[in-house]
């Protein structure tokens, strides 16, 4: 079987100090590799303001279509957000094929999704955007799955008539709201049973489907690439202090997230703004750790998720020589050689807000009924029937704790 050939990109940018390009640019190349496409130069122009034709300047653009020739590129992709005049004015000039930052993340997005909730969110964010730049990119929608920027995993053949997208979008939004009031309930549910959640967040590629490998065997796609998780996994583990908590891998965060695209993440990213505790991965061994974190966690507060208590996981810390001091909210570890596990553990049992307890019951046979109610809202490690009651182990509700208390053998 031929091997399919990876497209040959030229990456661009415009420095007009509105952030730093150079990071930026290093991470467009990441995301380029997990599209499919090399990297085979990168063009970044120093300017007072974008050129509102072509975002570079006019001598750069030539210089560009030089390298382009000499090069062989197939692709051109731009570090910023393109309207549809600027798309077409680089392709007139370049005869290469030109996306953008964003159009590169649902292109991996599109590649990723599994389940039918994941492509109907693509589906919706790619065509969300595509509207306003019809002009732009009609030729690229008119033949979806021809290279990174145009496939989609929803319909092979999108005709380019507005009103054909529109309708198209009304279907999928209709769609998507019932699956998001079908989650409405299972949260519900969730909450019920006293099931208690815990959100894996992070930027991408920090360790987070790893981890919950490692804590749940869950066999969850783990590569050394962006976005290798999109849909939402969840797996139940259990606590050092006999609580069960339900584990949910979240897709991976990113620097300059176009907000359109959070929409994208929605299904996903709802989980950690209602968990009962956030587990935020690090890769500690990353130079740009602080400001991956700090991105991370400004997301975090614009979904409204900035109450619910955070345990910072240091992975990857068999790639350092100097030590890192912790704290109750931090641990260290590596998910990679299952390094510091049984401390994490204890950390997020501790943080982990108390719907339960933990208590060592002696109950009067007269007050069997209360086991049954033990039985029925929590969870029961021992028990046994001697001459003055029914001797239990047992982590009970919130609820019950004050009326058990009596009970309690506390020696």
């Amino acid at each position: 079987m031929q091997e399919k050939q990876l497209e040959k990109a030229i990456l661009v940018a415009a420095d007009v100090g509105e952030y730093d390009v150079e990071a930026s640019v290093d991470e467009l190349s990441e995301l380029a590799k997990t599209a499919g496409a090399e990297e085979i130069a990168r063009v970044i122009q120093k300017r007072p303001s974008y050129e509102p034709a072509t975002v570079i300047g006019e001598g750069k653009l030539e210089e560009l279509n030089e390298l382009c020739q000499n090069l062989g590129a197939t692709l051109l992709i731009f570090d910023c957000e393109l309207t549809a005049s600027q798309i077409r004015n680089i392709e007139d000039e370049t005869n290469i094929r030109v996306i953008d930052r964003t159009m590169l993340i649902l292109d991996i997005f599109a590649g990723r999704a599994v389940s039918s909730e994941g492509k109907l969110q693509v589906e919706l964010a790619q065509l969300k955007y595509r509207l306003p730049r019809l002009m732009g990119i009609g030729a690229s929608l008119s033949r979806l799955g021809g290279g990174i920027g145009t496939r989609g995993p929803g319909e092979t053949q999108l005709e380019t008539d507005r009103r054909h997208i529109r309708r198209r979008i009304d279907k999928l939004s209709a769609e998507l709201k019932e699956l998001e009031e079908r989650r409405g309930y299972s949260r519900s549910r969730r909450k019920k049973d006293s099931v208690q959640v815990g959100a894996i967040v992070g930027y991408t590629n920090a360790g987070k489907s790893t981890l919950l490998n490692l804590l749940t065997g869950a066999g969850v796609l783990a590569e050394d690439k962006l976005f290798a998780t999109l849909d939402p996994t969840a797996r139940a583990i259990e606590l050092p202090d006999g609580r069960s908590l339900l584990l949910v891998d979240t897709v991976g965060l990113i620097r300059r997230l176009p907000h359109h695209l959070v929409e994208a993440f929605k299904s996903t990213l709802e989980e950690a703004a209602c968990a009962d505790i956030i587990i935020h991965v690090c890769d500690v061994s990353d130079p740009e750790a602080a400001e991956k974190a700090s991105v991370t966690l400004k997301t975090l507060a614009d979904l409204g998720a900035a109450e619910i208590p955070v345990v910072t996981v240091l992975n990857k810390c068999d790639k350092l020589s100097e030590n890192i001091p912790t704290d109750e909210k931090t641990a260290k570890i590596s998910a990679l050689k299952n390094e510091g596990i049984p401390e994490l553990l204890e950390k997020i049992a501790r943080n982990l807000p108390q719907t339960s307890r933990r208590m060592r019951l002696l109950l009067p046979y007269d007050k069997a009924g209360l086991a049954a109610k033990i039985r029925e809202n929590g969870k029961v490690f021992t028990e046994e029937y001697a001459e003055n009651g029914i001797s239990l182990d047992a982590l009970v509700d919130q609820m019950l704790i004050k009326q058990l208390s009596e009970y309690e053998i506390t020696q």
